[in-house]
This record gives structure tokens, C-alpha cells and sequence, in this order.
């Protein structure tokens, strides 16, 4: 084949003004001085893309909250490990995280935070000489939390907190756990079977762990059930909580709750292919908005908190 370079001699032009763009200079970044308060700086971010979503984000969490509807967060272990917890806290001390839902390593790191003041291990180092994971206070309490759920018919997530409180363990304040068990609000743990270091343990008891978890899961669906004109947001979970979460919402649905028309929106450093389907784009097919925000969580959270706050100062609390 023989390419004849193309003559663009007549190729036709038009106006500017007759054209139309995408961006316009009011949407421009606002330039800031030191000293700058937080809501300064959010409304002087770009209106465009991620800006734009966070904003809006921010402002469908607020929106809800104020006319007293569901925000639920389900979240990875990750966003504890880089130190959310406090954030997490916050918002669950003040009644605008109405539920929240975890993967089973979430409870590690809360536990080991809240007894200890630290967490995240060398895994390689551990592998290496099979120390890996094998601490012994966070496989018996949690071991033992689980066999409580289970023996009371109760929910993993609630008798992590109550435990955790009850223990007056030193640094529980930063415990997402312990503060919801002491807000009443829900706290779910949706573990996977082998996938967490505590089921290494020898106090690890299958069928405890398993109907423990099963009784969250029946509350998560509840949760979701309730979920119209509100938001559910995925923090840093890429495989469980959103195929947890289509299963409880399903089920939600399945029982005749109205679940649609809400927000759904998922934060991670890369993008999920579960996270997009399950949560932002299946949920949302009958109606809905759709949020996906790609950033470190410990960035990322935080302003997103912020702005949630900076939004409520704005329209009011409820």
C-alpha cells in the first residue's frame, strides 16, 4: 500500500466563538495564599473532573445527612493500616456514617491499634521464619470475639467494639469498632475463610467466624435496604465488600425494600473492575449517581471528610 500524504490546503476552519468547549474560565483553579482555610481551598478547586466529583460527593453525604438519610461505608483494611481511623471515627462520633461494613483484616488492624498503638508487619520478614501473623493477643481476642457473636447470635462487628470497650483497651478511641458499638450504629464484618491471619490461629473456629459473619450479612442487607436517596461509598475493598454488597443489596431488593436512586460511589488508588461494577454501575442501572474518585486514601479520605464538613457548615445540620 502507498500512503499519498494527505493535502490539508483545503481543509475547512471555523470560528472559535461558533465552537463549543468543554472548560470555561469560570471553572478555573482560584490561586491561595498561606494560611488559606480548608473551605477557601475546596472552592477554589478546579470545577472538572475529580474536583468536580469530590465535591459533589461531598455534597450528596451532607444531603443525606441532613435529611436523614443512609450513608453507609464498607472498607478494605487498607484505609486503617495508612491511619484513617480517627477520620472514620469522627464522622461515626458526629452520626454522619450511618453504617459501616469491613473485611475481615479490618478487625486486625483496629484491634491491634487499639490494644497496642500499632499495626502492619513486615510479611516478608514474618513468611520467612513462619512468624507471619501470629500474634498471640490479636488471634485470641478476636478468636474469642467471634465465638461470643456466634454463641449470642450477634454480628461480628458489634462484639469486636463491645470487647474492645469493655477490655478499656488504651488507645480504643481510635477504634472505628469501639465507637460504633458506643454510638449504636451498625458495624459489620464480612470475612473470607483463610484469608486473614487469625485463622491461623488455634483458637480459630470455622463455624464461630462463619455465623458470626452470616449474622452481619443479614444486617448489611438490612442497611442496604435503606439505602434510597442516600449514599454507600467503597472504601479501598476490591473484591469482598462489592460482591458483598450486590448480594445484600439484592437480598434487599428481593424482599421488596425500595433500595434505588442513591449515590454510589467507590475511592481507591486504581481502579477495581468489582468495585466499578458492583457498587457504582450495577446498583445504580434503574437510577442513581455514579461516583469513582482514583487517589491514596490518605490523601484522598481526608479531604473528602473535610469537605463533607465544610458542606454541612453550609447548609446546616439537621
Amino acid at each position: 500500500m502507498k500512503a499519498t500524504p494527505i493535502d490539508p490546503s483545503r481543509a475547512r476552519t471555523r470560528k472559535l466563538a461558533s465552537l463549543s468547549r468543554i472548560v470555561s474560565r469560570g471553572q478555573l483553579a482560584t490561586p491561595l495564599g498561606a494560611g488559606a482555610s480548608m473551605r477557601r481551598f475546596l472552592d477554589g478547586l478546579p470545577d472538572v473532573l475529580a474536583a468536580r466529583d469530590l465535591r459533589a460527593l461531598a455534597r450528596a453525604i451532607a444531603r443525606a445527612h441532613r435529611s436523614g438519610r443512609t450513608f453507609l461505608m464498607m472498607s478494605g483494611a487498607h484505609p486503617l493500616k495508612v491511619g484513617l481511623g480517627p477520620i472514620i471515627c469522627g464522622l461515626l462520633h458526629d452520626g454522619i456514617l450511618s453504617a459501616i461494613a469491613t473485611n475481615g483484616a479490618a478487625i486486625i488492624h483496629d484491634f491491634e491499634l487499639a490494644v497496642a498503638g500499632r499495626t502492619s508487619e513486615d510479611v516478608g520478614a514474618g513468611l520467612a521464619d513462619g512468624s507471619f501473623g501470629m500474634a498471640e493477643e490479636t488471634g485470641a481476642f478476636l478468636n474469642r470475639a467471634a465465638r461470643l457473636a456466634a454463641d449470642e447470635n450477634r454480628g461480628l462487628g458489634e462484639i469486636v467494639g463491645r470487647e474492645i470497650e469493655r477490655a478499656r483497651l488504651k488507645f480504643r478511641a481510635a477504634s472505628i469498632f469501639a465507637t460504633a458499638y458506643r454510638r449504636g450504629t451498625p458495624a459489620t464484618v464480612h470475612v473470607a475463610l483463610g484469608s486473614d491471619i487469625t485463622h491461623m490461629h488455634p483458637a480459630a473456629d470455622g463455624r464461630a467466624i462463619g455465623a458470626a459473619s452470616m449474622n452481619d450479612f443479614h444486617r448489611l442487607a438490612a442497611v442496604a435496604g435503606t439505602l434510597s436517596r442516600g449514599v454507600v461509598l467503597n472504601l479501598g475493598s476490591a473484591v469482598i465488600m462489592p460482591e458483598v454488597f450486590l448480594k445484600a443489596l439484592n437480598l434487599a431488593r428481593n424482599l421488596g425494600r425500595n433500595a434505588r436512586n442513591f449515590t454510589a460511589a467507590d475511592m481507591d488508588f486504581m481502579r477495581q473492575y468489582r468495585a466499578r461494577r458492583n457498587v457504582v454501575e450495577r446498583p445504580t442501572e434503574t437510577g442513581g449517581t455514579r461516583i469513582a474518585l482514583t487517589g491514596h486514601h490518605e490523601l484522598m479520605f481526608p479531604l473528602l471528610a473535610v469537605a463533607v464538613r465544610e458542606e454541612l457548615a453550609r447548609i446546616g445540620r439537621p
